[in-house]
Parts: structure tokens; C-alpha cells; sequence
């Protein structure tokens, strides 16, 4: 088994949610970290991922202070959201469907996404990197993240379902230079 530290700094959470039930706003949380095992022959095996949700960046600081608020996600109560895959399986040509638990928001529910790998490289240090990008679905209602307003006109303020995509970079426990 081999294991791998996510790079937070060459990894984002990104995601998308409809505003108004007309355009799409756009996010992402700028900390986060994790670890990834893999088989010896590179084969994906487990998924753990930690997201600050105080580090949450949608371009507006007046929305992203509501969005830590109790309205959403509540940060000072809930100061972390994770993921832990319960199982990954092989689709092949290095793609994945990770299952899992994810937690947000003190509700814990499970998740299935999409993950697409790369072979790893040696890069100009003498580390073992590989990269993956994971997307999905959920709807935010399921964690416990309730707030919205229905407008005049039927819509939502702020839709339910939030598609993300997560981009990882991830280092070799042992370099590879050292093997």
C-alpha cells in the first residue's frame, strides 16, 4: 500500500449553485488537505479529505460571511466537513466511483463521485506526484443546510443542489528518488 498527502497547495474544492433559479453562482474553499492509499501498481483504494468551511471564497465577502454563518454552514459550531470513502471502485482506465461518508454540517450521509486519475510522475525535487479530479452532486437540504427564500415568482433564492468538482494533487509518502 502506498500512501500519498493531498498538496492543499495545488488542490481546490470547487463548486456551483443556481441563484434565483436563473444563473449559476460560483465557489470554492481554499483550505483543505487529506490522504490517498493506492495499490502498489497504482491502483486507487481509499479517499480521506478534510475542507476548512471558513475558507469558503464565492468572490463576495458579504455573501461568504453569511454563508459561515448559522444560516449555512455554521463554522463556529461545525469547523470542519470531511470525507471518508467506504469504497472505490475500479471503472477502468484509471476512473473511479468513490463512495463514502461526507459530513457537513453535523449530519453525516453517503456520497458516490466520479474520479478520474493520472500516472504518477517524478517531479524536479525528487517527489512522486499524481494528480485526480473528482465531481458530483449533492443537495445541500441533505446536511442540514436549509436556509433559502421562495421569490414572488416560485424560484428559489438559492438552489438545493450543488454540483463540485475537486481537484487533487497528492505527494508520495516516500520520494521517489528514495525507492
Amino acid at each position: 500500500m502506498k500512501k500519498w498527502s493531498i498538496d492543499p497547495s495545488h488542490t481546490g474544492l470547487e463548486f456551483a449553485v443556481r441563484h434565483l433559479g436563473i444563473s449559476t453562482v460560483r465557489g470554492r474553499f481554499k483550505k483543505l488537505g487529506g490522504t490517498i492509499d493506492t495499490a502498489e501498481d497504482g491502483t486507487l483504494k481509499s479517499v480521506q479529505v478534510t475542507v476548512d468551511p471558513a475558507s469558503i471564497d464565492t468572490g463576495d465577502p458579504k455573501r461568504d460571511e453569511h454563508l459561515r454563518s448559522a444560516d449555512f454552514f455554521d463554522v463556529e459550531r461545525y469547523p470542519e466537513m470531511t470525507f471518508q470513502s467506504t469504497a472505490v471502485r475500479s471503472q477502468g482506465n484509471g476512473r473511479y466511483a468513490v463512495s463514502g461518508d461526507l459530513h457537513i454540517h453535523g449530519q453525516t450521509r453517503p456520497l458516490t463521485f466520479e474520479v478520474d486519475t493520472t500516472s504518477p510522475v517524478t517531479d524536479p525535487w525528487g517527489n512522486l506526484r499524481a494528480a485526480a479530479s473528482g465531481t458530483g452532486k449533492i443537495n445541500r437540504k441533505d446536511w442540514g443546510l436549509t436556509w433559502n427564500q421562495t421569490l414572488e415568482f416560485g424560484a428559489l433564492l438559492v438552489g438545493e443542489d450543488v454540483k463540485f468538482t475537486l481537484e487533487v494533487e497528492a505527494v508520495a509518502a516516500t520520494p521517489a528518488l528514495a525507492r
